[in-house]
């Protein structure tokens, strides 16, 4: 059975990517990034708002391991 991870990308050139989870499955990835914190376009919590005034515009999205 394939794993995932969880990986935060930037939409700046060349900017580092963040490894979030590790070792989920298809549907665990999917529904972390259905929530809409797992994007700066669509999150509302102070933290992640404070998150995309520092370092730009992301998202989360998954890989297979």
């Amino acid at each position: 059975m394939s794993k995932y991870t969880i990986m935060r990308f930037y939409q700046e050139d060349g900017k580092w990517r963040r490894i979030m989870k590790k070792t989920l499955t298809l549907e665990e990835a999917r529904t972390h990034c259905r929530d809409q914190e797992t994007s700066s376009q669509t999150c509302e919590s102070e933290e992640n708002v404070k998150h995309t005034q520092e370092h730009g515009p992301w998202f989360d999205g998954y890989e297979e391991e």
